[in-house]
């Protein structure tokens, strides 16, 4: 079993940056695939970008390419999504998720363990 934690939401401008961080527990985390996801209210949860188990290979939708950034310290047990440039269509509620199996990386299905999400709203 996995358990996820996310933390570092917040209200920040147009503009602005958040980092945040997903902690885990659990047996044989440094083996899994983590990847983020959002939820915007009244859309379905959306694919932001995913690490997989060495941080050789990272993949990110096209909406936050070259604005946001996942690491790993497998060690510590932590995944950190790092977001610059933040825009209003940026909020939403973000999720940390986990997987061992192989699939589409940027579907929910994948992932088998959640974290509860931590609350990003970017103000224009």
């Amino acid at each position: 079993q996995v358990q996820l934690v996310e933390s570092g939401g917040g209200l920040v401008q147009s503009g602005g940056s958040l980092t945040l961080s997903c902690v885990t527990s659990g047996r044989a985390f440094s083996s899994y695939t983590v990847a983020w996801f959002r939820q915007a209210p009244g859309k379905e949860r959306e694919f932001v970008a995913r690490i997989n188990w060495n941080s050789d290979d990272r993949d990110y939708a096209d909406s936050v390419k070259g604005r946001f950034a996942i690491s790993r310290d497998s060690a510590k047990g932590t995944v950190d999504l790092r977001m610059n440039n933040l825009k209003p269509e940026d909020t939403a509620v973000y999720y940390c998720s986990a997987t061992d199996r192989w699939g589409l990386v940027d579907a929910p299905s994948t992932y088998d363990y959640w974290g509860r999400g931590t609350q990003v709203t970017v103000s224009s």
